[in-house]
């Protein structure tokens, strides 16, 4: 089977997605890309059904390489953003887009996520609202990539959020730190004016993150928490 590992990370992604609450139903979509190929999830098959054959494989113009069911509605956004973002050696090798609730709430309020916490150095800074269209157009598409521009995630107007990763658990993981911050912004703007951090600030700690981890020649701090 074409791209056999990356079709199964696709359905244990979506299986974690689900158990997260980050979508419900067949919300939602996932997708991986390796080289000129691109395999997303199908249209219309509940989470808990999906199995890695059901998990399609596309060029990046759009045509099917082995993919038995229709795409995903969202192919031409998975499309536009890898045309944009570029191959996956430039950071972008995976997409994963949620109905979460509270990202797609915070969505409706505001046009971006400001930087109320340092943690929103994980997307390159506030983050974007992409202007709302219609679900599957080529609108909404161009929306997202202009959101997307300089950052790893973006929320879309009144419909969800978009996180972008060099592999799949990289985007898998921020979009649930997107979740968080989304839940801490809405918490925050419910009880008053939240503060927030500045640029600079915002751009030290993008730049500790670089760094953060466990090395081989010596562990680092964890960051405060």
């Amino acid at each position: 089977m074409l791209l056999e590992r990356e079709r199964g990370e696709i359905v244990r992604a979506c299986l974690r997605l689900a158990a997260a609450g980050l979508v419900v139903g067949t919300a939602g979509n996932v997708s991986v890309r390796v080289g000129d190929l691109v395999a997303v999830t199908p249209s219309g098959v509940d989470y808990a059904d999906l199995s890695a054959g059901d998990v399609g494989v596309h060029r990046l113009d759009g045509s099917a390489v082995e993919a038995p069911l229709a795409p995903t509605s969202e192919l031409p956004l998975h499309l536009a953003v890898y045309a944009a973002c570029g191959p996956p050696g430039s950071g972008t090798g995976a997409i994963v887009h949620t109905h979460s609730v509270a990202a797609t709430a915070a969505a409706t309020l505001a046009d971006e996520l400001p930087a109320i916490h340092y943690y929103a150095a994980m997307f390159g800074g506030t983050v974007r609202v992409a202007p709302y269209a219609t679900y599957g157009t080529d609108e909404l598409a161009r929306n997202v990539v202009e959101a997307l521009r300089g950052r790893t995630a973006c929320l879309m107007g009144s419909h969800g959020a978009v996180a972008i990763g060099p592999d799949l658990k990289t985007a898998y993981d921020r979009s649930v730190y997107l979740e968080w911050l989304s839940d801490v912004y809405l918490r925050a703007a419910a009880a008053g004016r939240p503060r927030l951090l500045p640029g600079e600030e915002i751009a030290a700690v993008a730049a500790k993150m670089a760094g953060y981890g466990q090395r081989a020649s010596a562990p680092a701090a964890p960051p405060e928490s």
